[in-house]
């Protein structure tokens, strides 16, 4: 007689860890608000490990090799997100040096104010660029699985920097579809307003039912 009485707790939702392959808590923060809007079961943590050498020469190559080396010291599924701001007329740059635009420092001030001098000279209608993020999700195992997919969020950029908010490029980037009286830089958007509709947002609408086999 005497099965086994089912508590509340049973049904509970089980968390589940994937570690993001940066260093840097703005990301950190943004994934883990995009990711917590379509799986809640998740919680998205910074990783800790040491840095490897981002040798590739494209987005995805970069961000298949920090994934590959956070599931390897973590044991845990690893995303990575390899991503920068491509100008059309800089023929795609800064593109995978956006975060080394102006030097190894990973100034983003500094990145931010050569751009601006580079195109100094640019008119409003050449000045068009996108934002591109690459995730890569990586699930360790004998048998590793991998998967990546992009995102691409359009726009141009602006002649100066405006707004308080984001960070890197965002306060000199205008992403189309606004109202042309009322267009903003993404530094003046609010964090949910940025997250609904940037290039990670955009990237993860393909990367979410792959998170299913987590």
């Amino acid at each position: 007689m005497g099965g086994a009485v089912p508590n509340s707790s049973d049904s509970a939702v089980v968390r589940r860890k994937v570690v993001l392959a940066t260093h840097n808590p703005h990301k950190v923060e943004e994934f883990g608000a995009i990711v917590a809007a379509t799986r809640p079961d998740l919680d998205v943590i910074g990783y800790d490990g040491p840095e490897p050498v981002e040798d590739g020469v494209t987005f995805s190559e970069n961000a298949l090799i920090k994934a590959r080396a956070a599931a390897l010291h973590t044991g845990l599924p690893a995303m990575a997100d390899d991503s920068g701001i491509c100008v059309d007329v800089l023929g795609g740059a800064p593109g995978v040096f956006s975060a080394y635009w102006a030097g190894h420092a990973k100034d983003a001030a500094a990145n931010l104010a050569l751009l601006l001098d580079q195109l100094s000279d640019i008119a409003d209608p050449h000045r068009s660029a996108q934002f591109v993020s690459t995730i890569a999700l990586v699930i360790p195992g004998a048998s590793p699985i991998e998967h990546v997919v992009e995102g691409v969020w359009p726009g141009r950029l602006a002649l100066e920097a405006a707004g308080g908010g984001g960070f890197g490029y965002d306060p000199i980037f205008i992403p189309d579809g606004q109202d042309a009286t009322a267009e903003r830089t993404v530094g003046d958007w609010s964090a949910e307003e940025k997250n609904a509709a940037s290039h990670r947002a955009r990237a993860f609408v393909a990367l979410g039912p792959l998170l299913a086999s987590l």
